[in-house]
């Protein structure tokens, strides 16, 4: 999603408790309909607007039952969270017990998989409800760092009557999302929360910071992956006659034939051994192998894709599908081709870089990003996307599937001139 500026929930030189006096004061205003002495941060004010279209409580949220003991191992390893849990523990673990803190890591869905620190906070966090399988979204919890920073997809802090649930006020959490680097999938967050008093503006850092390091855990062991399958892809590659290549599941390319190098390419969500359409290679034969796919292109010309589909119904995850004579070929994108994508279906003539910048940023002047991010997704989705400016094909159909609820169609980082 690109660099995201962290923001501290108390601000320089604020006294917290003047600080959640005033927070308090503009919490019941909000939700009493009034003219509001202040106003929330852009983050918990978002959050706090999709609050009143659910309908939550603002009392008691909508506490969902916790997950059974069986439920809750099953969810733990099937999580992908399992394998940075001791990086997790060892940048977190001693400063919660030290600062009256709790570490809880949860999934994509907002389930607390796992909780440790400090015990009396524990027993605090017991009373609130906050316990490993417990559903912990803003669905169920309403604002707080933890599901807030599942829907936004960046590090947040909640501190006092920032959260939308009042029995959450005498509380202070910071959040920072976990996304899987070989396909940008949301894996879940992890979390440091106390007792309100112990608010400080480094947390949110701290726990960017020790996200980053298990993210960059699995980058490693992905890498790993990946070598062990070069080494079998390469004797197999020298036996076959025309354009192949070799990917593990998530399109990293391990090695090719044929083709000019390049890192990753677009296979579908649900790959399966046959015939498919694959963007920019046209028509393709998938054949499976120990740790991923061998591709080879079809001789027969390419059957263009007639149909595409931007599916932006999930907060948690968006899709662009494909419709051709091949059959229907699907692709999870990552929240910045997402938001991409929606501001070039909404522009069909098209949008050059400078112009991109200006929907995604506010800001014209970060065109090298935009640049770089279309051309990773043009590699991608070539025969689908194209350039200057950069626009869908005249050719094909155009789709984009909202939200059925009138919520917002992307909670990132859209500019709110094309969030409607």
């Amino acid at each position: 999603m690109g660099q995201v500026q962290l923001e501290a929930a108390l601000p320089v030189g604020a006294d917290p408790r003047l600080h959640a006096r005033a927070l308090a004061k503009v919490h019941e205003a909000a939700l009493a309909g009034t003219t509001l002495p202040g106003h929330p941060r852009a983050v918990i004010g978002a959050s706090w607007r999709r609050m009143r279209r659910l309908g939550l409580d603002p009392d008691r949220g909508a506490p969902v039952p916790a997950l059974a003991p069986d439920q809750l191992e099953a969810r733990r390893r099937e999580s992908g969270l399992a394998a940075v849990l001791p990086a997790l523990r060892g940048g977190l673990i001693s400063l919660a017990e030290q600062a009256a803190h709790i570490m809880a890591v949860v999934d994509a869905d907002g389930r607390v998989l796992w909780r440790d620190g400090s015990t009396a906070v524990r027993r605090r966090a017991d009373a609130l409800g906050f316990v490993e399988g417990v559903d912990w979204h803003e669905n169920s919890a309403g604002t707080n760092a933890i599901g807030t920073a599942l829907v936004a997809r960046h590090p947040v802090q909640v501190y006092s009557a920032e959260h939308y649930v009042r029995n959450q006020h005498d509380w202070t959490c910071a959040a920072a999302p976990l996304h899987d680097p070989r396909d940008g999938r949301l894996l879940g967050a992890v979390d440091l929360s106390g007792p309100a008093s112990t608010v400080h503006p480094t947390t949110l850092a701290l726990v960017d910071a020790v996200a980053k390091l298990a993210e960059a855990h699995l980058r490693t062991t992905h890498l790993s992956e990946l070598e062990r399958l070069r080494g079998l892809a390469s004797p197999l590659l020298t036996k076959l006659k025309g354009r192949a290549v070799i990917a593990d599941p998530h399109g990293w390319v391990a090695a090719s034939a044929g083709f000019v190098p390049v890192g990753r390419i677009a296979l579908p969500n649900d790959a399966t051994a046959g015939r498919t359409w694959l963007p920019t290679y046209g028509n393709c034969l998938l054949e499976p192998l120990p740790g991923g796919w061998l591709v080879r292109v079809a001789d027969e010309e390419d059957a263009p894709p007639t149909r595409v589909v931007l599916d932006l119904t999930s907060s948690r995850e968006s899709t662009l599908r494909v419709s051709g004579a091949a059959g229907t070929w699907s692709h999870r994108l990552s929240p910045r081709h997402a938001e991409m994508l929606y501001v070039l279906a909404l522009h069909r003539d098209g949008r050059s870089a400078s112009e991109l910048s200006l929907d995604l940023f506010g800001d014209a002047g970060r065109t090298v990003t935009v640049r770089a991010e279309m051309s990773r997704m043009r590699r991608h989705f070539g025969g689908i996307l194209l350039a200057r400016p950069y626009r869908f094909d005249d050719g094909v159909e155009l789709v984009v599937e909202r939200p059925a609820d009138g919520g917002e169609v992307l909670p990132y980082s859209v500019a709110p001139a094309v969030r409607a």
